[in-house]
Parts: C-alpha cells; sequence; structure tokens
C-alpha cells in the first residue's frame, strides 16, 4: 500500500463513526482503533461545597462592579512568586492597567491588568486554580 494511501485510510477511518477497523492487503494488515467517550463512561461531577456546607453556584451572589475577565485558559496565581505577597486583595484600590494576578499558560506566565479604576470587591479564582477563557476573576467598583 502507497503512503499516499495508507494517509487517505487514517482520515477516512479518523473521520467515520466507526470505533475500530481492520483490513488486510498484499499480506499487510492494519489494524486502527480510537477511544470512544460515550455518555454511560462520563460521571457527573459533584458540585463543590462551600466551607459551611452550601453548595457554591448560582445562588452565590457575585459583588456588582466591573468585571475582570481571564482572557486565556490557564492556572491563576494571586502573587509573581510562592510564599510572596498578592498582586491585589479585596479593599484595595487599583488603577487601570495595574497587575492584578498571573495565569500561567503553556509556560509563559501573562500578567492581568485592571481595565479600571477602582476598588477591588471581590477576588474569584484562588491561587493556583485553573481558570477558563472568560470566566470571571475581580469584581472592581469604579
Amino acid at each position: 500500500m502507497e503512503y499516499e494511501q495508507l494517509i487517505k485510510l487514517i482520515k477516512t477511518v479518523s473521520g467515520s463513526s466507526l470505533s475500530s477497523f481492520q483490513m488486510e492487503n498484499d499480506g499487510v494488515k492494519i489494524s486502527m482503533k480510537k477511544n470512544m467517550i460515550t455518555s454511560e463512561n462520563v460521571q457527573k461531577m459533584p458540585m463543590p461545597a462551600a466551607a459551611d456546607g452550601q453548595m457554591i453556584g448560582e445562588e452565590e451572589k457575585i459583588p456588582e462592579g466591573n468585571m475582570v475577565k481571564a482572557p486565556l485558559v490557564g492556572t491563576f496565581y494571586t502573587s509573581s512568586a510562592p510564599g510572596e505577597q498578592c498582586f491585589v486583595k479585596v479593599g484595595d484600590t487599583v488603577k487601570k492597567g495595574q497587575v492584578l494576578g498571573i495565569i500561567e499558560a503553556m509556560k509563559l506566565m501573562n500578567e492581568i491588568e485592571s481595565e479600571y479604576d477602582g476598588v477591588v470587591e471581590a477576588v474569584l479564582a484562588e491561587n493556583e486554580q485553573m481558570v477558563e477563557y472568560g470566566q470571571p476573576l475581580f469584581v472592581i467598583r469604579s
């Protein structure tokens, strides 16, 4: 079997709904398997419980103000190094462009800067927490 034919076969099987494929041609055996995730294999994760036993989720009130959101997926850090003082904490006055935290993505440290002048009302992510794109990190009251 020619290289181009093999590549075409792999792409065809990958793009199909087949979970496995076997073939023998001129003494050459080809076998492919895909790892399929079905809904039966996926377990639902319980919501984390707050310290007082309440569930964290929709019921929790986020203070009103300007939201600073994660610009990328990664690990959020509140300080520049372990054991160092946090960039900001609740009650601190911040200026536009001031560093609020860091998100590490692909071994690169990305500073999260304030988009607003104001007072930090809430820090919504914990140190070393994985954050998603668009996830609220800070609330700043102007």
